[in-house]
């Protein structure tokens, strides 16, 4: 199944990306067009997922899923914090920050996974994109809750004015971060639409997918690269975490799916879900909530490690496991 992974368009076109960072190339993708190319793949992706539940309907699964999801996304945080806390020796402030990316997710590592799972007849359940907008929010919470409970409130309360409004602040960031709204929105406009009214745009928004794809995963992968040589933040033990969290992570949400009644291909990507880590939707409500953290530890590690690993070795490992205990 890796060497599968390892063979495919989707990873070698990341895997390029990578390489002509390291290397020092000059390769670039204009940011309009990537910025086009992600609201492309959001847009596909929740459409697809909500006309699938619009032909299936809602079911127990989808409950439990759901369910599921939204209790990793509270819970994952506060392993990582401590394991940040304990091995990583990072302060109470940086570590509540990078616990919150490591529960929460990454939604190009989710698109890539559905797509690597369908080629090996492992198609993940339409209702999980749904699951997975559910996992952006609660990992922030819990990040900051933990920051705040092991850290002395003076260090905490150097602008009070920024203190008082942090909350709405917080909460109207998650809300209406670009890349929920569309992945809802297009969820919602695939249920009312069904596959009568899909039909008409399918060939947009499905034969062009796997090339759109392609390319934004070599942007992703000079993104990744060229982070990763910039830092010098990240010491050896905190890149040792950024690959023993998602491996402890997947592996958790992988067997939670199982337990719920997941099929191999859904707790597969529920465990995806639960080993990737975010680097959008949390650094924008970092920097609101928390503007003391180190964004050159938690976007170093979430993107510049964590990203790579799992789209390389991550999403094969939980496939392995949703198979073998299915």
């Amino acid at each position: 199944m890796i060497i599968e992974t390892l063979t495919s368009p989707v990873i070698l076109f990341f895997i390029l990306g990578f390489f002509a960072a390291c290397i020092r190339s000059d390769l670039t993708i204009p940011e309009p067009f990537a910025k086009a190319m992600s609201i492309y793949l959001m847009a596909a992706i929740g459409l697809k997922g909500g006309v699938e539940v619009a032909s299936t309907g809602f079911t127990s699964q989808l409950a439990s899923a759901a369910i599921a999801g939204t209790v990793l996304g509270f819970t994952l945080p506060i392993l990582a914090f401590f394991l940040l806390r304990s091995i990583g020796k990072l302060g109470a402030i940086d570590s509540g920050a990078v616990a919150a990316h490591y529960g929460s997710v990454s939604v190009v590592t989710f698109v890539t996974a559905v797509e690597l799972l369908t080629k090996q007849n492992m198609q993940p359940d339409g209702f999980m994109v749904g699951v997975m907008a559910l996992m952006e929010t609660p990992a922030i919470i819990t990040g900051l809750l933990l920051a705040r409970a092991y850290t002395k409130r003076p260090e905490l309360e150097n602008d009070v004015k920024a203190n008082k409004e942090e909350g709405s602040g917080i909460l109207h960031e998650v809300l209406t971060n670009g890349s929920v709204i569309l992945l809802l929105g297009a969820f919602a406009i695939g249920m009312v639409a069904g596959e009568a009214g899909f039909e008409p745009i399918k060939p947009l928004f499905a034969i062009g997918f796997n090339g759109v794809l392609c390319l934004f995963l070599l942007d992703m992968g000079l993104i990744a690269a060229r982070r990763l040589l910039q830092t010098k933040k990240v010491t050896i033990r905190l890149a040792s975490l950024a690959i023993l969290l998602p491996i402890i992570n997947g592996t958790i949400g992988t067997v939670v799916g199982t337990l719920v009644g997941l099929d191999p291909g859904s707790a597969a990507i529920l465990g995806v879900l639960s080993a990737s880590a975010s680097y959008i939707a949390v650094p924008a409500a970092m920097r609101l909530a928390m503007p003391q953290a180190d964004p050159g530890i938690y976007l170093s590690m979430s993107l510049g490690i964590t990203f790579p690993f799992n789209i390389i070795f991550g999403i094969s490992l939980f496939a392995a496991i949703a198979n073998f205990l299915g």
